[in-house]
């Protein structure tokens, strides 16, 4: 049973949810006469955490400057390196370490629980809730809330029951619950679109290499002006490089998702339609890839060019894709490649074009950009500076990071400032 008045009131169940009510009821020392209450719309808390990472949960990254870690998030970057001077990558480490959980780094610089399974960081964000008195309520979700007029909330539930608040604390993430709820109490929207997504190239025959991987690859999304709309900053060359993965329908991997990330709203405007250019080298140099065919000329002379491929590390399917695609014949000696081929190949290699279609089935990670204004936040706190008592956490923020643990971390940190905020409020009472 909910009880009908609490001292905070967490709204979302995610994992800035989670860390807002553990900070907050931490931090205070049980100094909240009517406790902490978290409440989450599904029978699952931190369903998000259990699927991320592919089950294993990507907890955050291994970029310990804030001023570094600023630059991975597309949106809000500038504004997160106060935040992130507080409360960043070591600090997470640190707490769910003090909490029992150890992080172990993956080469690539990603940090997941040394158990490789999601459940872990769940289990522990649920013993660490119970551990500070965090009351813990499922399939409640919140649908309306109304300041009152000599302070704190009623929050009216989709069940048809109320309770009321002396804070509130909004950590619905990209759901329009959350939305909602804060636009009725006086908070403006970034419109949200899709970010982090796949690239589909409808009717291409790259698609037949589904399952090859090829690191690095340099990617240029070529944004043409829209008709009637002077040119601006959305319409300069977005670029990545990294690790890109061939799909049934087009492109991923960590390399596509950062640049979808970055040009989310411009790929949105232009219902995405844009060009690719692919650099398959990962930004060789011709005279580089020049001298390895001379190379394959001369030692490798007798061999066949789809027995023989410029680097070891070129995907072969991939080799003989552009060989077919360049009409070069897989049967022809080294010897006997004709220079004007040869310089076919090598534009081919470094320099593909490809007609973006639209965007994947699906979003990596289920992120999205855009929620409320940062501009209306304390970032500080996590307090709202429309109305007082309200706290805004995590994705329902215009805040969004490329993968890699990003979107984590920003959950962490955000749940962290605004629970020693709420904390710090019931001390000067």
């Amino acid at each position: 049973m909910l009880p009908s008045r609490a001292s905070v009131v967490v709204v979302g169940g995610g994992p800035a949810g989670f860390m807002a009510a553990i900070a907050a009821a931490e931090a205070a020392g049980g100094r909240f006469p009517g406790g902490v209450l978290l409440l989450e719309s599904t029978p699952e808390p931190l369903h998000k955490v259990l699927i991320s990472g592919g089950g294993r949960c990507n907890v955050t990254h291994a970029c310990w400057d804030p001023r570094v870690l600023v630059d991975h998030y597309p949106r809000g970057g500038k504004a997160l390196r106060g935040p992130f001077s507080r409360f960043a990558t070591g600090d997470t480490v640190a707490w769910f370490q003090a909490h029992g959980l150890q992080l172990v780094e993956e080469p690539d610089g990603r940090l997941f629980p040394r158990s490789n399974r999601s459940s872990s960081v769940v289990e522990t964000l649920r013993r660490a809730a119970i551990a500070a008195g965090v009351a813990v309520h499922t399939a409640q979700a919140g649908q309306t809330a109304q300041a009152l007029p000599g302070g704190g909330f009623r929050l009216r539930l989709r069940s048809g029951g109320e309770l009321e608040a002396e804070h509130l604390v909004l950590a619905t993430g990209s759901h329009p619950s959350g939305h909602r709820i804060a636009a009725s109490l006086g908070h403006g929207l970034v419109a949200p679109v899709p970010s982090l997504f796949t690239l589909t190239l409808a009717d291409h025959p790259l698609v037949d290499l589904a399952g090859v991987a090829m690191d690095p690859v340099q990617l240029e999304l070529l944004l043409t002006p829209l008709p009637g709309i002077a040119a601006s900053s959305a319409t300069k060359p977005q670029r990545q490089r990294g690790p890109v993965l061939i799909t049934h329908w087009g492109l991923s991997g960590p390399a596509t998702l950062r640049l979808t990330a970055f040009a989310a709203r411009a790929l949105r405007e232009r219902r995405y339609r844009a060009e690719l250019r692919v650099d398959w080298t990962g930004g060789r140099k011709p005279a580089e890839l020049e001298g390895w065919f001379a190379d394959a000329r001369r030692d490798q002379a007798r061999r066949q060019l789809g027995n023989w491929r410029p680097w070891p590390d070129l995907s072969r399917r991939l080799w003989l894709h552009l060989l077919a695609l360049g009409g070069v014949d897989a049967s022809l000696r080294w010897a006997d490649l004709p220079r004007r081929s040869e310089q076919a190949l090598v534009t081919a290699l470094r320099d593909s074009r490809y007609q973006i279609s639209g965007r994947g089935p699906f979003g990596e990670e289920f992120v999205t950009a855009g929620g409320i204004p940062l501009a209306e936040v304390n970032l500080a706190t996590m307090e709202s500076r429309v109305q007082p008592g309200l706290f805004l956490v995590g994705e329902l923020l215009d805040v969004d990071g490329v993968t890699g643990g990003f979107n984590f971390q920003h959950c962490w940190s955000s749940g962290w400032l605004a629970g020693q905020a709420l904390a710090a409020q019931r001390t000067c009472s």
